[in-house]
């Protein structure tokens, strides 16, 4: 891999982000693969168009995948860089169909564009199974640009990157390698923002509260103020443009909930850095290079996510009801609030915000998550193997094994 410009990248899932990972990566000169169960319904040339907020076309960036599969043992062996672009529950099972294939006589770096939920307890819990010595386990904190699907397996949108991106390295001394390798060309070579800074550690990204306290929250009010149920897709509030202060106020409190494992954490292992374990706010004026004085303000500002959705399907009963297989359940409950929960009874912290969103997210998915304790259920939680991401899955025990 001396000659940068001749890695060889798989990304693996057609996910928003795929788009500016394919566009941004092969003008760069990277040779860019794509591992996907459609891939009859990808173009080799794809399109990301870089947009203002309301639609005006800033920039059109013309990507080209080399090579498109649903087949793993075509693409993977000579991967010198592996991308995951998929939701967050997604991840270990597109880590165990392609561990196999990984080569062990090379250096292969395996990445996810969205660090939530521990991807370095799934990196090693494949390394272990397939005895995989040479993978460099890496973790972007959050998706480094706000990405849409246009057309699928065609043709993307981006707003922009966000102004600071973070990264976990598992071998920390790769940073400025990989840096000049591949996270250059990600972002800052495009927008002139978006540098990567390093995490000293994956649990800072883990903790650090996005999608898993937003979503959550905001799905938690929207039920608490209609019930859940609509009558027609028209009437149903919008999931950022109607946002109100009886969600902020549970995004308030949940991230409350999380300050205290996190402060906790911080004072348990006093000689570790976790200067990038932030509170939701501090993470968005962070990322965003924002201003916003609260979490209403936060969104009711954000002109890039106005046209987001509340995620809803229709029912037997041609009502209007939350969709239970969206990622804002499977990502943000199984691999968001039920691991902050496992860290919180370690360390004998109440969290009530969090056992109140997952005492109503049990009952509305009809899976028992909390004993009547508000104890976490392990038994239930693990009967699906890739269900949820609690340390507990992947042998993990104690703090220390967590957190180092």
């Amino acid at each position: 891999m001396d000659d940068i410009k001749k890695s060889v990248i798989t990304v693996i899932g057609g996910g928003n982000s795929s788009y500016a990972l394919i566009a941004f990566l092969s003008l760069s000169g990277h040779k860019v693969n794509l591992l996907t169960r459609k891939p009859e319904k990808w173009s080799r040339k794809i399109n990301l168009e870089y947009q203002t907020p309301e639609g005006q076309l800033i920039q059109d960036f013309k990507g080209t995948i080399d090579n498109i599969s649903s087949d793993p043992s075509k693409l993977i062996p000579a991967s010198d860089i592996i991308i995951l672009s998929m939701p967050v529950a997604s991840y270990r099972n597109a880590l165990h169909n392609i561990a196999k294939h990984i080569s062990n006589e090379k250096k292969t770096y395996i990445m996810t564009v969205y660090g939530q939920a521990g991807f370095n307890w799934m990196t090693d819990e494949i390394k272990q199974l397939y005895n995989l010595n040479n993978i460099v386990t890496c973790a972007i904190g959050l998706i480094p640009w706000i990405c849409r699907t246009k057309e699928y397996g065609k043709t993307g949108i981006t707003f922009g990157p966000k102004a600071v991106n973070v990264i976990a390295i598992d071998k920390k001394d790769e940073f400025d390698y990989l840096n000049s390798l591949i996270l250059e060309d990600i972002c800052f070579k495009w927008f002139k923002t978006g540098h990567f800074v390093q995490a000293e550690n994956f649990i800072s990204l883990s903790l650090s509260v996005d999608n898993q306290i937003i979503h959550t929250s905001r799905l938690y009010g929207l039920y608490l103020k209609h019930g859940g149920i609509w009558k027609t897709k028209k009437e149903v509030p919008a999931f950022y443009k109607d946002y109100d202060e009886l969600s902020a106020t549970l995004l308030k409190e949940l991230d409350s909930d999380y300050s205290l494992i996190r402060d906790e954490i911080i004072k348990q292992f006093k000689n570790n850095d976790f200067k990038y374990m932030l509170d939701y706010l501090a993470l968005e004026r962070f990322s965003y290079n924002s201003a916003n004085e609260n979490i209403l303000d936060s969104f009711k500002n954000s002109v890039t996510l106005r046209a987001i959705g509340t995620p809803t399907v229709t029912d037997e009963n041609r009502m209007e009801i939350f969709d239970k297989n969206h990622r804002f359940f499977n990502d943000d409950i199984f691999y968001g609030l039920c691991i902050a929960k496992w860290f919180a009874e370690q360390m004998n912290l109440k969290v009530n915000t969090i056992d109140k969103i997952l005492i109503w997210a049990q009952d509305l998915l009809k899976i028992q998550i909390l004993n009547n304790d508000n104890t976490l259920n392990i038994q239930s939680l693990t009967l699906d193997k890739f269900k949820t991401g609690i340390p507990v899955t992947y042998n993990l025990s104690s703090l220390e094994e967590c957190v180092s």
